[in-house]
């Protein structure tokens, strides 16, 4: 399929710069046609000039958007290029750029792709407020879909043309809204959303965050999110 698509990686990159020239190494040793793009969120450090440094073509935000004003701004840069295929990776090393080329083969039945963690390949898990948050969204959003969606707050993702452009016009930059909003969006428009097993590693550098009280903010957080996505117009 992607012989004759151009396909561009966008990696959405805050204070990234321990991590993001790794990342880039290994999306072009994997993957050496198909272009990198890194959209720096506002970063303090020096994320940009690193990633210049790998290889990769760089924008630059003002400040910080968060990762949906990133990646919107990735999504422009793709409809503005005319790339074919769009495929999401975070800068943290946590996406494996080896499970990229299942994602965009899976384009050809399909307009939306997710890499599942839950799917049955790897070992990532999720427990109380979290995973029950989790399986809400997935439950919901696999009824709507009429397919099986274990993943639905997965950022790791493939879409084509018609999505780069919906995207580019309309991506929600509030928390979550660049995962569940934009699959409830690309169902209700009638576009083809199915997953892709994928393998979660660990960051690279850097200690996510988790709490007890965090779980419980998430879990919140993600309820009034799917309401949203539900109700939007």
């Amino acid at each position: 399929m992607t012989s004759d698509k151009r396909v561009l990686v966008i990696i959405p990159a805050y204070n990234e710069g321990e991590t993001i020239g790794k990342v880039i190494a290994e999306v072009r040793a994997e993957l050496p046609a198909y272009d990198v793009l890194v959209v720096d969120d506002g970063s303090t450090d020096d994320t940009a000039e690193v990633a210049r440094a790998a290889g990769a073509t760089v924008t630059v935000l003002p400040y910080n958007l968060g990762v949906g004003g990133a990646r919107r701004l990735g999504y422009l840069y793709a409809l503005r290029h005319q790339y074919d295929i769009a495929v999401q990776v975070d800068a943290d090393g946590q996406h494996d750029p080896r499970n990229v080329s299942a994602l965009v083969a899976a384009l050809d039945e399909a307009d939306l792709v997710i890499g599942a963690r839950f799917a049955g390949e790897g070992s990532y898990s999720a427990r109380g407020p979290r995973w029950w948050a989790m399986s809400l969204l997935s439950f919901v959003l696999s009824k709507m879909a009429g397919t099986k969606l274990t993943d639905t707050t997965s950022g790791f993702r493939a879409c084509g043309r018609p999505l780069i452009a919906g995207y580019a016009r309309w991506l929600p930059v509030e928390y979550l809204g660049d995962t569940i909003d934009t699959a409830v969006w690309a169902i209700r428009h009638g576009y083809t959303v199915r997953q892709v097993p994928v393998a979660m590693r660990a960051r690279m550098a850097g200690t996510p965050s988790a709490s007890p009280v965090k779980a419980a903010v998430y879990l919140f957080r993600s309820m009034i999110t799917l309401l949203l996505a539900l109700v939007r117009k």
